[in-house]
């Protein structure tokens, strides 16, 4: 199978198996085999595919919840993560909010949460706000890692099976801008706050994969434990985390926005996130 056109993918053999048993020895069997998602990124580039395993059949199409954690199949699709009245329930809703502008509802429904997590992109609205949140990866071999150290291991043949999110009660905003709707993000940034009192904020689309800044949440989490703190005093802490930000987290230039661009829209997505926590 080869799909043409200004870029190329082809295809020798295609595999559906009924169990990630099956599924991950057909994958390990060759160096040339790969697994397929929604195929969403494959299809903007050139590759050679010696066995394509398609996980389908698999079980992985789900998101279900119990009294301490949710958990979203890697066959789920940001459409149905984007509809799902589990989602939206927790966290200030914002794991569902964050696909809800990805180009359109076509492509949402082709993309699935396995291959993004997977692929660790820079750009990637879904992942910032799964860093703030104590989010783990559930690989077939490996077992549970959290995402944090997902984010920075290097890339093997592994299957995702699922992703976890602990309920905890956190208090959570996604803020992203675009240059317009359906386009990548020029930044992306996210924060949440436990009930501890602990803040957490991540920075994503800034030219490398999603971090934490962990100075700027530690400034966080001390300046704003107070109870009844005056509206000034307020924006004061927001000033200066976002200084804080910027000095921190490494920004790069591309063709969307510049690297002292990303920096200003940091402060500003920082502050605006800070501020719909607060409010919760």
């Amino acid at each position: 199978f080869t799909l043409k056109g200004e870029n190329m993918f082809t295809i020798r053999e295609y595999a559906m198996p009924e169990t990630l048993d099956e599924a991950y020895t057909i994958l390990k069997s060759r160096k040339g085999n790969q697994i397929l998602g929604g195929c969403a990124w494959l299809r903007l580039g050139k590759k050679r595919i010696n066995i394509a395993v398609d996980l389908t059949k698999c079980g992985l199409d789900y998101i279900r919840e119990d009294d301490e954690q949710i958990e979203i199949g890697a066959m789920t699709s940001y459409r149905s993560v984007e509809t799902c009245d589990i989602l939206k329930k927790y966290f200030n809703g914002v794991i569902a909010d964050s696909v809800s502008s990805i180009i359109g509802t076509q492509f949402r429904n082709t993309v699935t949460v396995g291959g993004s997590v997977y692929g660790r992109f820079g750009f990637s609205d879904f992942l910032t706000p799964l860093l703030a949140l104590d989010t783990s990866v559930v690989l077939y071999k490996r077992g549970s890692i959290s995402l944090e150290t997902f984010m920075t291991m290097p890339y093997e043949k592994e299957i995702i099976e699922k992703i976890v999110i602990k309920k905890d009660g956190r208090k959570s905003s996604y803020q992203m801008f675009r240059n317009s709707r359906g386009d990548f993000p020029i930044l992306n940034l996210a924060a949440s706050r436990t009930e501890a009192g602990q803040w957490i904020v991540t920075v994503g689309a800034r030219g490398p994969k999603a971090i934490r800044a962990e100075k700027t949440a530690a400034f966080l989490s001390d300046k704003l434990s107070q109870n009844a703190l005056k509206a000034e005093d307020v924006e004061a802490v927001i000033q200066e985390a976002g200084e804080i930000l910027v000095s921190e987290v490494s920004f790069t230039s591309n063709m969307r926005a510049s690297a002292e661009y990303r920096r200003i829209l940091g402060k500003v997505l920082l502050g605006k996130a800070v501020r719909e926590v607060m409010a919760c």
